[in-house]
């Protein structure tokens, strides 16, 4: 861990409270926090959805919706200057300089119509008086210290061209620009794969060795606090319920909740299926290739190959996980396969070639086939209440009768997420990031599909909620005899989900099989690679030692 130094804090918080709303309708979000951050220390904030964490982070820099958010009593001393009340030139000069932030969800905080060269480049011109080659250079060196590929050709790309771990990177490439004293970290590696997480963490620790940089890290991911805190503060409610230095809290955890937190993760077995079950999605040397456009008098380049030769199928009450690292091809394959985009291969859905339909033959069956997306905060609209998010599809595919019915038909569907059905007229905004994905499954379940893409669905959620979905999944699949694949760089959910594992790398299989063989035997290195990043497995010189207390023993 980073030695400490031992002068006066970098960061004082002292007693703070924040509150949205006035009385009598004020709410408490964080009440009577305090801490203490030295220079070259990592401390993690730890608690699930709705704890306070990512308020008690924003109001740092002051960033919160003032004044509909107000701070009722506390003090934030950033090298020894109060930030509670601070003007907003003194704001300015600190923010992006001397602390910078790392947002969780990099689509939202990233311009989409600015290159990522422009977006990384703007704080070192403002903060450093950085232009043109100076700063392109420097952006260059940003993107090569993140692990960005091809650097240098992806300057002038815009953020959607980017995969979701991509968009981080650029995003700790932005927060590092200015080499800052303290870095706040909100779940920057919520998104990415195991591999990449592993890299990422390592980079955070080596540049904060360098520069003796503070990092205030928020996650929901015990495993994460393990590789890289120094300290752990665990919120629950608002309020600060235990903190201990990271080996005491991990050991010998005192508070119930942080007792129940180390507790949580995936569990159970994958749905057995029956062998015989009727095929319900198919492909057979599926290929998306995209042309990689240069310019208008150079030379053709060869076209992307983001999904190249992939041959799987998807049985009635089956799961097929799909895993690899970001850009390995595992969303472009589930939108092939729905006809999102255009591919090149046979596609059979319940044995009918949908390959060759165009878009009026393919809506009758586009309520038999569902996507539930990474982010569904990005996904749902914020203009339509629950209830009209969840009807839209019915309305679509003339389905539900009267709007009375229709809303019946809805009132279900969210009883089978777990949520409320009087809660259909509150909007996305009002729910916490695990009910956003629960009302994305919802109206997934309302058309009652034979086949449904779930693309990343509980990277984004905290560890406790992680696993009421794998579970609520899992019920849902025997109810309604649901084919699922499975899209996830989070090797722990897919273990408790898929019964079957297609390993992509660079668009091609490197290996598939049942699950559960594939996990305990993996015949290829970067098989192996995932598996021991995720469940820090002993891999040496090709011999496969499995933990013990992870059940991933190899079969004979």
């Amino acid at each position: 861990m980073t030695e400490k130094v031992t002068n006066s804090p970098l960061l004082q918080v002292r007693d703070l409270s924040v509150s949205f709303g006035r009385p009598p309708r004020e709410v408490r979000a964080v009440d009577r926090v305090s801490f203490d951050l030295m220079r070259g220390e990592t401390m993690a904030l730890v608690g699930e959805s709705g704890s306070g964490k990512t308020v008690t982070a924003l109001s740092i820099l002051q960033l919160l919706p003032y004044p509909v958010a107000w701070h009722p009593g506390g003090s934030i001393r950033l090298l020894g200057r109060e930030m509670v009340g601070a003007s907003e030139p003194v704001l300015r000069s600190v923010r992006g300089d001397r602390v910078a932030m790392v947002f969780q969800e990099p689509m939202t905080s990233l311009n989409p119509l600015h290159s990522i060269e422009r977006q990384i480049g703007e704080g070192l011109e403002i903060h450093r008086g950085l232009r043109g080659s100076k700063c392109r250079d420097r952006v260059l060196e940003l993107l090569d210290l993140v692990g960005l590929p091809a650097a240098k050709e992806r300057l002038g790309a815009l953020p959607h061209e980017l995969s979701g771990g991509q968009r981080q990177r650029v995003m700790i490439a932005m927060a590092l620009a200015n080499e800052p004293d303290l870095l706040v970290a909100d779940e920057p590696t919520t998104a990415l794969d195991v591999t990449i997480q592993a890299q990422i963490l390592k980079l955070l620790k080596d540049l904060q060795a360098r520069f003796g940089m503070a990092v205030l890290f928020i996650t929901h991911d015990l495993s994460i606090v393990r590789k890289i805190a120094d300290t752990v503060c665990v919120m629950k409610d608002g309020q600060m319920v235990e903190h201990q230095a990271v080996n005491r809290i991990l050991t010998a955890p005192e508070h119930p909740y942080t007792q129940a937190l180390l507790a949580a993760q995936p569990h159970g077995e994958p749905v057995p299926a029956a062998p015989d079950a009727p095929e319900v999605m198919a492909t057979n040397g599926l290929k998306v290739w995209f042309p990689n456009r240069r310019g208008l008098f150079q030379p053709a380049a060869a076209p992307i190959k983001a999904v190249d030769g992939v041959t799987l199928t998807i049985r009635e009450g089956h799961t097929v996980g799909v895993v690899g690292e970001s850009g390995s091809g595992k969303t472009t394959l589930g939108k092939a396969l729905l006809r999102l985009i255009a591919s090149d291969g046979p596609i059979r859905f319940q044995g009918c070639a949908i390959d060759r339909l165009g878009s009026r033959a393919l809506r009758p069956l586009r309520r038999e086939m569902q996507i539930v997306f990474q982010d569904p905060y990005g996904s749902l609209s914020p203009r339509l209440s629950v209830g009209q998010i969840v009807e839209e599809g019915l309305v679509v595919h003339g389905l539900g009768g009267s709007p009375e019915a229709r809303r019946l038909r809805i009132a279900q569907a969210l009883t089978e997420v777990g949520l409320d059905p009087e809660t259909q007229d509150r909007y996305p905004h009002e729910f916490s990031g695990g009910q956003r994905q629960r009302i994305a499954i919802a109206r997934a379940l309302a058309l009652k599909p034979r086949f449904i893409v779930l693309d990343e669905p509980t990277s984004a959620l905290d560890v406790s909620v992680q696993a009421q979905m794998v579970d609520l999944l899992r019920e849902l699949q025997i109810r309604h005899k649901l084919a699922y694949l499975f899209i996830s760089h989070d090797l722990r959910v897919v273990r408790a989900l898929a019964d079957e594992l297609v390993v992509l790398k660079d668009g091609r299989v490197v290996e598939a099989g049942p699950a559960a063989a594939l996990f305990a035997r993996p015949s290829q290195p970067y098989t192996r690679a995932l598996i021991s990043a995720a469940f820090a497995i002993e891999v040496d010189e090709g011999t496969w030692r499995p933990r013990e207390d992870l059940n991933l023993r190899p079969t004979v």
